[in-house]
């Protein structure tokens, strides 16, 4: 597993929880008290074994850490790098969904190594959708969940996301948009505002 995606993890858990829970998750996991180096690749064990020591130091299921870790991703303010690459996506949280297939490309064009899950939209109605998302780890859908509902946030969007398991070796997300105007969502201009 790349290291950025460990990072993002304990990054997610540091900002959340605090420093003396990871520290907690750390020691039970196996893993040093410096955590993860981002650009070093890591055995996916290991990553297995952090979700595991959090999901138990929280005592919360694994899929409601995966999804908050989703939403963390897009909402925090210590990820706002990540907010602007994904609205890059379109102006409507549909043409999000419509560009969502090439986020695998577009991060292995920074990071030749990332190894992200491959996504496939498949079109059910004008308001209904599935995207099939390759695990990286078990709950890999879970984390498209949490970012998917945030990032419908972000836009403004109205939509009902949930699990919907395994299909065809991959993790099924069910999308249902109610109303792609449901409020005006979150600001975003394509030049990124001065300092």
């Amino acid at each position: 597993m790349h290291g950025l995606i460990n990072r993002a993890l304990q990054s997610f858990l540091t900002d959340t929880y605090g420093a003396l829970l990871w520290q907690r998750v750390c020691r039970s996991a196996g893993l040093g008290p410096e955590g993860f180096e981002p650009l070093l690749i890591y055995d996916n064990a290991l990553t297995d074994a952090v979700i595991a020591a959090a999901t138990k130091q929280l005592a919360k299921p694994r899929e409601a850490v995966l999804e908050d870790l989703g939403t963390y991703l897009v909402s925090h303010p210590n990820t706002q790098g990540l907010r602007r690459l994904l609205r890059f996506g379109g102006v409507s949280f549909v043409d999000f969904l419509h560009s969502i297939e090439d986020l695998p490309e577009h991060g292995r064009l920074g990071v030749p190594d990332l190894d992200l899950p491959d996504l496939a939209l498949l079109e059910v109605s004008d308001a209904a959708f599935t995207l099939l998302v390759s695990p990286l780890f078990s709950g890999t859908g879970h984390v498209a969940v949490g970012l998917l509902r945030a990032m419908a946030d972000d836009y403004g969007a109205l939509a009902m996301l949930e699990h919907a398991g395994l299909r065809q070796g991959r993790e099924a997300v069910s999308i249902l948009l109610l109303d792609q105007s449901f409020s005006p969502g979150r600001s975003f201009d394509l030049a990124r505002p001065d300092p």
